[in-house]
């Protein structure tokens, strides 16, 4: 079980290798939703995303002999670039299974801190049928990219922050993939903000944790939705906590997540990459259900493929 003190533990610990993120505000976009909106700007983060947390708080728990080995895991792009650069924090190797379909500047970020990646076919049965060929090999630790309590407990830092520099908020949206930032989230609201509803912004085309939450068990994940980082299934880790606390998971097809992602940067000036925009989308869509509130969205990255959004954008 994550405690209240594990989550507070884990942001001293990570705090001199993250950024303390922004938090920005739109009046014109207030104005279009209805609704205070804080957006929690995870996408300046270090290696762009909110799993530059997680990836090192798990990474500085591990003890000095097995950290020779290495650490390892599969991951479509933000975690794999998080868990390369924390492993040249702590001085070891990291060995990073990645679909062959993964974002260039994702595979780019990963090389760049020294990471070793092992292409594999988009499945999440080919990237852990993979990883254990790897981990046996090297004999490296695993760091999976939700399902882990070290992983959820960092994640758990960013609403952390939220809730520290914006307080009482009515709700907090997250995007929901394999449930580490979301499960995360709503830990800390539990424990910090009990009066804080959670609610899950989640693509269509990868609708498995709604799906999930129907059917009592963990479904898996068609994978069909331009939202690269949420293409995942939930885990035995995440799942319980996502079933218990959620207060609900909204569903957004591709378009209106381009057009919420459409509307940051051109509203905002900032960049975010699809897999962000799901929870503003899942906003925009309901916005009846927050008329009034002040709303916490957390901005989760923006490790943008730009060559393929700007033709999302033209066409």
């Amino acid at each position: 079980m994550i405690l209240a003190e594990d989550i507070l533990q884990a942001h001293l610990r990570i705090k001199p290798f993250i950024h303390r993120t922004p938090i920005l505000t739109s009046e014109r976009i207030n104005d279009q939703t209805g609704c205070q909106l804080f957006f929690k700007c995870e996408n300046f983060q270090k290696v762009g995303a909110f799993k530059a947390r997680g990836a090192m708080n798990a990474a500085l728990q591990i003890d000095r002999e097995n950290l020779q080995n290495g650490v390892a895991t599969h991951s479509s792009g933000n975690h794999a670039a998080a868990l390369a650069r924390a492993a040249s924090i702590v001085g070891t190797d990291a060995f990073i299974v990645m679909p062959k379909t993964a974002p260039t500047i994702k595979k780019k970020a990963v090389l760049g801190y020294g990471g070793k990646i092992f292409e594999c076919e988009p499945t999440l049965a080919a990237r852990e049928e993979m990883l254990n060929e790897v981990v046996k090999r090297t004999k490296a630790t695993q760091i999976h990219p939700f399902n882990n309590d070290h992983v959820i407990t960092g994640q758990a830092t960013v609403a952390k922050e939220l809730l520290e520099d914006v307080p009482k908020l009515d709700s907090i949206l997250a995007p929901v993939g394999g449930g580490g930032l979301l499960s995360g989230t709503l830990l800390t609201a539990h424990y910090f903000s009990p009066g804080t509803k959670v609610f899950a912004g989640e693509p269509e085309g990868a609708d498995d944790t709604y799906r999930s939450l129907k059917s009592g068990k963990i479904e898996a994940s068609q994978a069909n939705t331009i939202a690269d980082g949420l293409l995942t299934s939930l885990g035995d880790k995440t799942f319980p906590i996502i079933q218990q606390y959620v207060n609900e998971v909204m569903l957004v097809n591709d378009a209106e997540i381009i057009q919420a992602m459409r509307t940051i940067w051109e509203t905002m000036k900032i960049i975010i990459e699809p897999s962000c925009a799901v929870p503003f989308a899942a906003l925009i869509k309901h916005k009846e259900k927050f008329a009034g509130q002040r709303v916490g969205i957390i901005l989760s990255g923006g490790n943008v493929d730009l060559e393929k959004v700007l033709k999302l954008f033209v066409s």
